[in-house]
């Protein structure tokens, strides 16, 4: 049993292709199977999240704020992570996912000037800080921004 093969038991199910409300021989005739009276019974009915009257839920939360959709989530990585590379390396966003440094690239991923580095290595990535530049090509690397 799998879920891609999960069906409902069979005769579970009933079709929906059937005359409501056409007489009692029917086996749905009179209250077309909405029982007696109450606000379900008649037409009109309620809209989603109405709480019959009561202050509804969407309305009782407080609102701040808004969520901007345009903006983008950068992932930062420190210089001193890129220590576990070789000297010489080429540091790309696709080695820093084999190495475990970066699991979700996200929308980019963008160099910190936090820590030491001791090793010449040239690193492709989407963006770097002025601290992060400078300690790259201080050992002779090279930043490229792609």
């Amino acid at each position: 049993m799998e879920l891609s093969n999960l069906r409902p038991a069979e005769g579970s199910k009933h079709s929906d292709n059937f005359r409501k409300g056409r007489g009692h021989g029917s086996g749905n005739g009179k209250t077309a199977g909405k029982g007696h009276k109450g606000q379900k019974a008649r037409s009109g009915a309620t809209r989603p999240g109405f709480e019959g009257g009561q202050m509804p839920l969407y309305r009782r939360i407080p609102k701040r704020g808004f969520t901007n959709r345009n903006t983008k989530v950068i992932v930062g990585i420190n210089v001193n992570a890129l220590e576990k590379f070789d000297n010489d390396a080429v540091v790309t966003v696709e080695t820093l996912i084999e190495a475990g440094i970066v699991k979700n690239p996200r929308d980019g991923v963008k160099i910190l000037g936090n820590g030491e580095l001791t090793k010449k290595l040239t690193v492709k990535v989407d963006a770097f800080s002025e601290g992060a530049k400078a300690k790259i090509e201080a050992l002779g690397g090279t930043c490229e921004v792609i």
